[in-house]
Formats: structure tokens, C-alpha cells, sequence
């Protein structure tokens, strides 16, 4: 008879403080109602977007990223990002004039924590020269192609030992 094969689960109180996600697929453990009031407001600015968004938001639909695509003001965890492409685990925060920086930078750091690497692009770097911003965008896009690729494994590291 042969043995049977089990999936091995970790403990969940050894996730080495990364957040715990939900069975249900939502993402963190957040409750239902701050998940729909952070869907809202999302939806808030995506209808009064400032002029920066709106200038990013036009070139990233008219270019030609093939299968990665940037998500405006998408909610992210227990955050709202600017911009997000989901297949690279990449965000990008335009910084206005008048947003808390401490606020800003909590944010980013908690995004880090869970591998989803943060950009952030002056409002006023994107209205007065939005070229050198995209060149910026697409290396940045490059890096984390690249770093996904590193982290995936082989064929023969799948394929496990052989006896």
C-alpha cells in the first residue's frame, strides 16, 4: 500500500508577524464595514481625481504594458494606493501638497511588510514633466520583474529529490 501524501500547513502563530488574511479571500482581517468604507472612499477619489492622477492615469491607459495594468485608487489591505498593479506587487503614491506624512509613511511601511514595494512620485513632478516619471515607473517595473523571476523557483526545484 502506498503511503498517503498530507499537506503540511503552518501553524498560524508562527506567520512571523505578517498580517493573518482572512479564508474568505478579502485580504487582511479587517471587518466587513471598514472594508466598505475604504471601497467607498476609493470610489470618492476615483470620481474627484486630482489633475495628477487624472495626467498618469491617461498615459497608463494609453500605454502599452502588456500583461500588467495599473489599478487607480485601489484598496490595498487596510489602505488606499494611488495606483496598483496587483501581478507585480507594486504601488504607486502620488504626494500631494497637503497629505500627512506621517500617515504616508506608516502606510508605506506596513504595504513593505507584506512584499508590495512602494513608489511615490511628486504631484508636481508629474504635471511639469511626466516623461522623466514614466522612465522612472518602467525601471522600477523592470526591477520587480526581475526580482519575481529570482524568487521563483526552477523545474528541478519543484521537482524535489530524486531517489
Amino acid at each position: 500500500m502506498t503511503e498517503r501524501k498530507t499537506l503540511n500547513l503552518r501553524d498560524p502563530s508562527e506567520n512571523d508577524g505578517e498580517p493573518t488574511l482572512n479564508k474568505k479571500g478579502r485580504g487582511w482581517k479587517i471587518s466587513d464595514k471598514r472594508l466598505d468604507a475604504l471601497h467607498d472612499r476609493a470610489r470618492e477619489l476615483r470620481r474627484h481625481s486630482t489633475e495628477a492622477h487624472k495626467a498618469l492615469a491617461e498615459r497608463f491607459s494609453k500605454a502599452n504594458l502588456g500583461a500588467y495594468t495599473f489599478t487607480r485608487h485601489a484598496v490595498v489591505g487596510s489602505a488606499i494606493v494611488d495606483f496598483n498593479c496587483h501581478k507585480l506587487g507594486m504601488a504607486i503614491i502620488v504626494d500631494e501638497e497637503d497629505q500627512d506624512e506621517r500617515i504616508a509613511k506608516r502606510r508605506d511601511k506596513s504595504l513593505e511588510a507584506v512584499g508590495i514595494r512602494v513608489m511615490r512620485i511628486k504631484a508636481q513632478d508629474i504635471l511639469e514633466n511626466i516623461d522623466p516619471v514614466l522612465q522612472r515607473i518602467t525601471a522600477g517595473m523592470r526591477i520587480r520583474i526581475a526580482d519575481k523571476r529570482s524568487r521563483r523557483p526552477t523545474r528541478d526545484d519543484r521537482a524535489g529529490p530524486r531517489g
